[in-house]
Formats: C-alpha cells, sequence, structure tokens
C-alpha cells in the first residue's frame, strides 16, 4: 500500500470544501468558536462511526448503497438545502439560538453528506482492505482516518476564528457566500 497516496486521498477528501466544513465556517462566524466545536465533535463522531460501518460491513453495503444512494441524495440535499436557507437568513443582530452547531446537527451532517458517504464507503476497501485484513490493522486505519477528518474540521475552526472579525465585518455577505456555497453541494449531488 501507499501510504503516501491514502494520506493525500483522505487530506484532500477531508480539507476541501464541503457542506460539513461550510456549516462549521458559518458556525465559528455566526456563533463562535464553542458553538463549532460542538458540531465538530458531532461530525468527528459520526465519520469515525461511518468508517466503522462501512469496514466492518463493507462487501453488504456494496451491494446495498446503489439501491440506497438515491434516498441519501434526496435526505442529503434537502438537508443542506435546509441548513443553506438557515444561514442566508440569520441576523447575527440579534442574539438567538442556534439549532445548526450542534453536537446533534454535526452527526447528523455526516451521516446525510453523501460526500462523506462515499468517501467512508471506499476509503477501507481501495486503501486498506487490499493489504490488511486483520481486526487490529483495519480499527488502527479508522482511527487514523478519523484524526485525519478531526483535523480538517479543527482547521476550519482555526480558519473560522482567525478571521472572525474580517467575516464579522461582512457577515451578511459571508452569510450569503456561505448559503451559497452549502446550496451548491446540495444541488451537485445531483450532477
Amino acid at each position: 500500500m501507499s501510504i503516501t497516496s491514502f494520506l493525500i486521498y483522505c487530506i484532500i477528501a477531508t480539507f476541501t470544501p464541503g457542506p460539513t466544513n461550510i456549516v462549521i465556517l458559518s458556525t465559528v462566524h455566526n456563533w463562535g468558536t464553542k458553538k463549532a466545536m460542538q458540531y465538530t465533535y458531532g461530525a468527528s463522531v459520526a465519520f469515525g462511526l461511518l468508517l466503522v460501518i462501512f469496514a466492518t460491513l463493507n462487501t453488504m453495503f456494496v451491494t446495498i448503497i446503489p439501491k440506497i444512494i438515491i434516498i441519501m441524495q434526496i435526505i442529503g440535499s434537502l438537508y443542506m438545502l435546509y441548513l443553506a436557507f438557515q444561514i442566508f437568513k440569520t441576523d447575527t443582530s440579534k442574539p438567538t439560538v442556534n439549532q445548526t452547531g450542534t453536537f446533534m446537527s454535526g452527526f447528523l451532517m455526516q451521516f446525510l453528506n453523501p460526500k462523506v458517504v462515499l468517501f467512508t464507503m471506499t476509503v477501507i476497501p481501495s486503501f486498506i482492505m487490499p493489504y490488511y485484513t486483520s481486526m487490529p490493522a483495519v480499527l488502527i486505519s479508522v482511527v487514523v482516518i478519523t484524526l485525519i477528518g478531526f483535523l480538517a474540521f479543527i482547521t476550519w475552526v482555526l480558519f473560522g476564528t482567525i478571521f472572525r472579525e474580517f467575516l464579522q465585518k461582512h457577515k451578511r455577505i459571508v452569510n450569503v457566500v456561505m448559503a451559497l456555497l452549502l446550496a451548491y453541494s446540495g444541488i451537485m449531488i445531483w450532477l
């Protein structure tokens, strides 16, 4: 196995902008680092859980996924469009209770995000199982991939925290851009 190829694949898939990373940045911008970290913890737990599920039930899921992918696409894109609308209509001039920056919303976003599901479904059988089939090796791989994902989320939280003053200065534009990017992600599922 090429460790370099494996790490590059994991880093590109987790660090590049996607629905979860966009929501993390928006959450930092609108409600701060603490809320974004709650979301990040939920997203990380779901990411690791998806990796465990697909590593454990790999052969079964390869035959089932094509049958349920359309349902996942519908639910995932509707959820992303809903979150895009929530970000778009956010009025940060009034203090509100945010329901998108929670552990559960991060957890749900990962389970409903087709990019994450397809990544977790393919990374283990493509990079690990052809070379290592023992449970400890697969488990170590799941932990490493989950840590890479968590580091990606933390990077987005840090980016949002570092540039928060700038983002706050242009909050309406930032919310519109984040909402459009998230809506775009929801639509791209179908293209």
